[in-house]
């Protein structure tokens, strides 16, 4: 304190004042400055500056303000670092605009302002949305020749970002480095943020790997900005990666990660990681709007509506805030499914919203719901249907239409097709419906249509008959087609839609009959139609019809595509006309249509079948000079007939072929292989196969276990052949009378008669009925090896529960004739003379007795 009577002069005062601030006494330093002001003592801009700054050291900018303030009350002249520290104390205490005037009237004295105060107006015209501010002072900066820091270029950068400038900031990094401006962690985020925008991914991601190399890489906003980009850019698996690299690294995990991680999940549609990282994200606190709005959203894409409804009734219980977005997405939860109720609470709730008044999507569900209502929530102009939210009267006719309120779904359907393009939005409505599977909500909406006169799009009627041909609803679908059946227009696609459906409800007679109506009009179809009709026709066993109308086809100027032409080679494959099918393909082949892989398949099969193996493995060869990738049907179609043929070394190098190229057999391929080994009596290799199969996890069937039998059998293994039989009924697998008769046969043929009439008591026990094969291979047994008083007894054993067959009624005459029982032999002659059933002259009874 200063003594009366004792007057120290201002060099004193100042000394002192410095001092004081010296030693960090600010208070005492404070108290002094007071008593000196008190006294009138003027001290120099040198003293004022050094308590400012010492003020400012320890963040009293409060205090600085007010001895800059008496600084100008006592017209002390500021020099530049006076400026330079009052100008960033009035930053911080709040005084912006006051900042600003005293850093233009620094300017206005020929002060030049230094680096970091330009960087802190700046950063504060940045923050403030002070664009052009900001830009001015950045160019004033640069006309001093002032290189600017990288706190000033992260403040430039962070506009540009924010208006979208982003040529202006790549541009502002390129000056950094021609400038060796050091870039930190913050302008590397902004960087790659930057490159986000633009669309380049590549460029973010280097940046991102430069910063780590840079050792840079410790902010957790720097990992989520990568994983953000990742994000929009579709690539969900990469956007984890970094996030279980900043995980890696222990980097605090934040409520902002889990937001992030969140949009992850839902991008990937994993439910439960989804589900578990929401509620890490709720225990940080309530959960945010965006977040709900990305939960919800992924249970609709889902088509878990029941979650979704239980999600959306506890974020409106934890009084979650909703935003545009959120409220469209649990509308549309709520108009899906019909929740009215549910719907009418939310908008009573919302409209006391302020956010909500002008907001022309919520206006037009309000109104649409609470249509005569005059409600003090709602402003005059709010009243007005002056513009209606097209989206919002689609999500409302759902709602209604869902509620069958057929009423207010007439009511918003008509004020939507006042709508531009309203038509359309409701066709394609319509169709949603379709895809959903929904018919009754795509039939009402038809039907209010046609009730306002409307006319449907022919790609919305054509669906609609095709849902319900899916649903087998034939009678519905007919008479959709009949309320168009007149229309003015032709529409292939409704006619095509209506013979498809009576087609996949297996009324082939009604396909033709469609056809021939469309061809009597002169109108053509087009070559889907086309198809669907010779399938339909093959199916029921039609082939001249199908035959007639692919040779119509060709006649006309009907432009026919792959699929056609392999469903006409299929055809008359199916109906044996091999010739003709040949011939098809070569005109395919004429026309300059490329064949695909079932062409070549189905070509295959044509001249396999017509025994022209070369052939077949010409179109085998052409498929893969054609650079076609070769399926497993492709090989074992030619293994098969190879197999048919005889050629088993050539089946068999196929199949390993087919197996090297990566294609593992399935069941029908290793039962075809088996087949081919069991014809040549290799039951070695039907055993390896069978255990190879086992190994691949493939369970043997029914056709497997044949093959072994047949391999048994082939190979003289009869106990084995039986074995066989008897595990594959302790694996509960019935044996047909096709594995018993092949051992029956090779028994019979090998004049083993007595087991042969074991095996067949056996199937008999097994609970099936012998068929002819079974009791004509057991005849033919007793015959050559003369059991003739055997076969007579087997022959009326099964007389009268057989049907009439040449062969067991001509065994039977040749028995009794054999045991001079000639009025028995005329009997059974009498009868197959009435049933116009030539005898077989050349059996012989014992004939295998005499050849042995």
């Amino acid at each position: 304190m200063l003594e009366a009577g004792c007057e120290p002069d201002e060099v004193a005062c100042g000394t002192m004042l410095c001092t004081y601030a010296r030693w960090g006494r600010h208070k005492a330093m404070l108290s002094f400055f007071s008593a000196v002001q008190e006294r009138g003592i003027t001290l120099s801009v040198s003293v004022f500056n050094f308590m400012m700054s010492s003020l400012q050291k320890k963040s009293l900018h409060g205090k600085v303000v007010e001895i800059w303030r008496q600084m100008v009350d006592k017209r002390v002249a500021p020099n530049s670092f006076t400026y330079t520290v009052v100008i960033s104390s009035l930053v911080k205490q709040g005084f912006h605009e006051e900042a600003f005037r005293t850093f233009t009237e620094m300017k206005d004295v020929g002060f030049v302002p230094e680096e970091v105060t330009y960087s802190l107006l700046i950063s504060l015209s940045t923050k403030s949305g002070s664009r052009d501010k900001a830009l001015r002072l950045y160019e004033d900066m640069r006309s001093q020749r002032i290189v600017p820091s990288n706190y000033t270029c992260a403040s430039l950068l962070t506009l540009y970002y924010k208006n979208q400038d982003y040529s202006k900031a790549l541009s502002l990094f390129l000056e950094m480095e021609r400038r060796k401006i050091v870039a930190d962690e913050v302008i590397y985020g902004l960087l790659i943020r930057i490159y986000g925008k633009l669309g380049l991914y590549e460029d973010a991601q280097k940046t991102f790997e430069e910063t780590e190399r840079l050792g840079l890489l410790s902010d957790e906003k720097t990992y989520l900005t990568m994983a953000q980009v990742h994000l929009n850019s579709g690539h969900v698996e990469k956007a984890l990666k970094v996030i279980e690299l900043m995980k890696s690294k222990n980097i605090w995990f934040s409520r902002f990660a889990y937001i992030v991680l969140l949009q992850c999940y839902s991008m990937k549609e994993d439910l439960n990681s989804a589900e578990v990282t929401f509620e890490a994200l709720s225990k940080t606190g309530l959960p945010d709007t965006g977040s709900c709005n990305d939960m919800l959203k992924l249970y609709v894409r889902l088509g878990m509506m029941e979650k979704a409804k239980h999600f959306v009734a506890q974020i409106r219980k934890d009084k979650v805030d909703f935003d545009e977005e959120l409220y469209k997405t649990v509308m549309r939860v709520y108009c899906k499914e019909g929740m009215l109720r549910e719907a009418e609470q939310l908008l009573e709730m919302l409209g006391t919203e302020k956010s909500f008044k002008d907001n022309q999507f919520f206006q037009t569900c309000f109104r649409t719901v609470f249509d005569n209502r005059v409600d003090e929530q709602l402003d005059e102009k709010d009243l007005a249907f002056d513009h209606l939210d097209t989206m919002a009267l689609v999500l409302m006719l759902n709602l209604y239409v869902a509620d069958v309120n057929s009423k207010k779904t007439e009511e918003i359907l008509k004020l939507l097709l006042a709508t531009a393009g309203g038509l359309s939005i409701v066709n394609q409505l319509i169709n949603n419906f379709i895809r959903e599977g929904d018919a009754l909500k795509a039939e009402t909406l038809t039907g209010q249509l046609i009730k306002l006169g409307c006319r449907l799009e022919a790609a919305t009627i054509a669906s609609l008959i095709s849902l319900y041909a899916k649903q087998h609803k034939l009678k519905k679908a007919q008479e959709v087609f009949a309320a168009v059946l007149d229309s003015p227009t032709y529409e292939k696609i409704i006619y095509r839609s209506m013979i498809d459906a009576y087609a996949k409800c297996g009324k082939p007679e009604e396909v033709y009959s469609l056809y021939k109506q469309v061809a009597e009009k002169g109108h053509d179809l087009d070559a889907v139609a086309i198809s669907i009709v010779v399938n339909a026709l093959t199916r029921s066993g039609k082939h001249q019809e199908a035959e007639n109308i692919i040779h119509k086809s060709f006649e006309g100027s009907l432009e026919l595509d792959t699929v056609a032409y392999n469903t006409f080679i299929k055809a008359m494959l199916v109906a044996g006309k091999l010739h003709f099918a040949s011939s098809i393909y070569d005109r395919m082949l004429s026309l300059g249509i490329s064949p695909s892989i079932q062409t070549y398949n189905t070509m295959i099969s044509v001249y396999g079948r017509g025994r022209k193996l070369d052939k077949a493995v010409e179109m085998f060869n052409a498929a893969q000079s054609m650079g076609l990738t070769l399926d497993e049907k492709a090989y074992m179609n030619l293994i098969s007939y190879y197999g048919k043929a005889g050629k088993r070394h050539e089946a068999s190098q196929l199949f390993n072929k087919m197996q090297e190229e990566g294609i593992k057999p399935g069941m029908v391929s290793y039962n075809i292989m088996s087949n081919v080994y069991a014809t040549a009596g290799l039951y070695l290799e039907v055993v390896e196969l069978f255990q190879a199969m086992q190994r691949d996890g493939c369970s043997p069937d029914s056709f497997t276990y044949l093959s072994l039998v047949r391999g048994y059998t082939k190979g003289l293994k009869y106990t084995e052949a039986e074995e066989t039989i008897d595990s594959m009924q302790k694996r509960g697998i019935p044996p047909s009378c096709a594995h018993f008769n092949l051992l029956l046969s090779a028994l019979a043929k090998a004049g083993l008669i007595v087991e042969a009439e074991r095996v067949y008591k056996k199937l008999l026990t097994a609970g099936l009925y012998p068929d002819l094969a079974c009791n004509q291979t057991m005849l033919r047994g007793y015959m050559d090896y003369g059991y003739v008083e055997e076969g007579i007894k087997f022959f009326e054993r099964i007389f009268g529960s057989v049907e009439a067959d040449r062969f067991i009624m001509s065994a039977a005459v040749l028995f009794y004739k054999s045991s001079g029982r000639d009025l028995k032999a005329e009997g059974v002659l009498n009868s197959m003379n009435s049933l116009g059933i030539p005898i077989l002259n050349d059996l012989e009874v014992g004939l295998k007795l005499k050849t042995s």
